[in-house]
């Protein structure tokens, strides 16, 4: 289930992503991440979220690596990549992902990613020590 959001997520199918999502599911955005908070709803998720990416970034893709799998949990171990429309700068981000998978549907996401260089690429300033 967790691969095909995955894959429906890179096709840009929102309507298949939101087939692997329960009714009730809750999708976390990490803290200082551009789109932080919890969505609800498999239509909320997709609208609040894969949509909005899609607006402001070209090929927003989760390349999925890595699975750990713990009974209900799945961590995913993988990278964002994309280009900010704005700005032109290119992202390659490493991200974890921890699915709750229930009845064969997602119940519940949380996103891990480096926020800081999310938004260099979103304003085009550079962390001193992000180049190292």
């Amino acid at each position: 289930m967790v691969r095909r959001q995955y894959l429906a997520s890179a096709a840009g199918h929102l309507e298949a992503l939101r087939a692997t999502l329960a009714p009730d599911a809750e999708w976390t955005e990490m803290a200082g991440f551009p789109l932080a908070g919890t969505y609800r709803t498999p239509k909320g998720i997709t609208s609040s979220v894969m949509e909005k990416l899609g607006k402001d970034w070209d090929d927003w893709t989760a390349h999925d690596d890595t699975y750990v799998v713990d009974g209900e949990n799945i961590v995913v171990l993988a990278r964002y990549t994309a280009t900010n429309k704005a700005t032109g700068k290119p992202i390659d981000v490493r991200v974890a992902h921890h699915f709750t998978v229930r009845g064969g549907l997602i119940v519940r996401f949380e996103q891990f990613v480096d926020t800081a260089l999310v938004r260099e690429a979103m304003t085009g300033q550079v962390r001193e020590n992000s180049r190292t």
